[in-house]
């Protein structure tokens, strides 16, 4: 019998990093945004703290997640599309999917070594990780630009992965939504 869906666990990996990256996105862009002075001005230097360190620990946590996700992806089977979609389809769907697991293992990358270059800790959860280079602020300005590019790169990807998304699910009913899907 063909799998016509994805293993549970590779499932929950998707949906606990979609909610992750969507986060990640949200305090990033206050970051980005505000600045640090700008971010304490509006909420305080604890909660300012705490978001900073809260993007650090989730970012490595994405980039761990990724990993998992790539080593999954190799051992477990993956389903194939039922019905089998159109060459173009199948064509845009790897393009989107790989660019996403490119961007989501990269953007955590940078922003570790854009962190460490900017001499401040880069942490995951209650430790410190090592820096990986030294400090160079302006290596780090330029790392946390391509960051930001990276973020806006994932947003769009996210974009055109939903609009592909909610496409066969409410046009095509074509169950490519089960796959991935909870219930």
């Amino acid at each position: 019998m063909e799998m016509l869906r994805y293993s549970l666990v590779q499932r929950l990996l998707h949906w606990l990093i979609v909610i992750l990256v969507l986060a990640l996105i949200v305090i990033g862009s206050l970051l980005g945004r505000l600045g640090f002075d700008g971010v304490k001005d509006l909420v305080g230097i604890e909660m300012t703290n705490q978001l900073y360190t809260y993007h650090k620990t989730f970012g490595i946590l994405v980039l761990i997640l990724m990993v998992l996700r790539l080593v999954l992806r190799r051992v477990l089977a993956f389903p194939a599309y039922q019905p089998p979609l159109h060459w173009f389809q199948r064509a845009a769907s790897l393009t989107v999917h790989s660019l996403l697991y490119v961007a989501l293992i990269l953007m955590p990358v940078l922003g570790w070594l854009a962190t460490a270059a900017g001499g401040y800790p880069v942490q995951f959860f209650g430790a410190t990780l090592p820096g990986l280079i030294g400090k160079d602020e302006a290596l780090s300005e330029t790392l946390f630009q391509y960051h930001a590019w990276v973020g806006w790169t994932i947003l769009t990807l996210i974009v055109v992965h939903v609009a592909a998304a909610v496409y066969h699910w409410k046009i095509r009913r074509d169950g490519v939504m089960q796959r991935i899907s909870l219930i």
